[in-house]
């Protein structure tokens, strides 16, 4: 990656995380870490049972902690995520 491309790949991770923090009722000043697998969903428009089969399956790249039966997804994966899933185009994701 280029060094201009990671820059405005790390930018819209930010713009990203401070959404979800927003989205979720926190301030996105002072987001938490982490946020449960409910809210996690929530942030992603899935059902948690999604995350779920994702996990279980390893479908797609999104990391989580798991602390006993507790699963917790940091809000800058869930944005990592995401950003990497933005298209510019049918075809081309960066």
């Amino acid at each position: 990656m280029s060094t201009s491309h990671n820059a405005g790949f790390e930018e819209l991770k930010a713009e990203i995380a401070a959404q979800i923090a927003t989205q979720l009722g926190f301030d996105p000043k002072n987001p938490p870490v982490s946020v449960v697998d409910k809210q996690a969903a929530e942030v992603l428009d899935v059902k948690p049972t999604t995350l779920a089969v994702w996990r279980s399956t390893g479908r797609y790249c999104l990391p989580y902690l798991k602390v006993g039966r507790l699963v917790k997804y940091r809000i800058s994966d869930l944005a990592e995520f995401l950003a990497r899933r933005t298209a510019n185009h049918t075809g081309e994701v960066l």
